[in-house]
C-alpha cells in the first residue's frame, strides 16, 4: 500500500473491524434466533420511537419488508406499534418490556465481547477515535 494512513490503508483496517463486529452480533443474534437485521432495529429502538417508514428508510428496506420483520418481532412480543403519545394519528413502533429486557442482555453481551480490544487504547486514544469517527457516521 501507498504512504501511511492512505485511504486504502484506513478503509481496511475499518473493513476489517466490522466484519469483527459483525461477526459478534451475528453469533449474538443466532443464538438468540434473530437477524442481524433484527438486532439492528432493535439497536435502534433502545431510544427511539420511529414511524415504520422512518425505520425502514433508515434501514433500507422498503416498508413491507420491515412490516414483516415487526410482525415476527411482535409474535415473539419483543416489538409494538401504538399511536404517538404526540399525535395520535401517527403509529410508532417500540420496545415492549420484553424487547427492551432482551435489547440491554445483548447489548451487555456485545459490549463485554468486544470492549476488551477497545480497552488495549488508552483513554486518550479512545477519544481521539471518537472524534476521528463521528463526521464518518454525520451525514455530507
Amino acid at each position: 500500500m501507498g504512504s501511511e494512513g492512505s485511504v486504502d490503508e484506513v478503509l481496511d483496517v475499518l473493513v476489517r473491524y466490522t466484519f469483527h463486529v459483525t461477526g459478534v452480533l451475528t453469533r449474538l443474534g443466532a443464538e438468540n434466533d434473530l437477524s442481524l437485521t433484527q438486532l439492528r432495529v432493535f439497536g435502534i429502538l433502545r431510544d427511539r420511537r420511529p414511524r415504520v417508514t422512518e425505520l425502514a428508510a433508515y434501514l433500507g428496506l422498503d416498508k413491507s419488508t420491515m412490516s414483516g420483520l415487526i410482525d415476527r418481532a411482535e409474535r415473539r412480543g419483543l416489538l409494538a406499534r401504538g399511536k404517538s403519545p404526540a399525535d395520535g394519528r401517527v403509529i410508532e413502533v417500540f420496545l415492549t418490556p420484553a424487547g427492551r429486557e432482551l435489547t440491554e442482555r445483548l447489548y451487555r453481551e456485545a459490549r463485554d465481547t468486544l470492549a476488551p480490544g477497545l480497552q488495549r487504547l488508552a483513554p486518550a486514544q479512545r477519544a481521539q477515535l471518537l472524534g476521528l469517527l463521528g463526521p464518518l457516521l454525520s451525514p455530507a
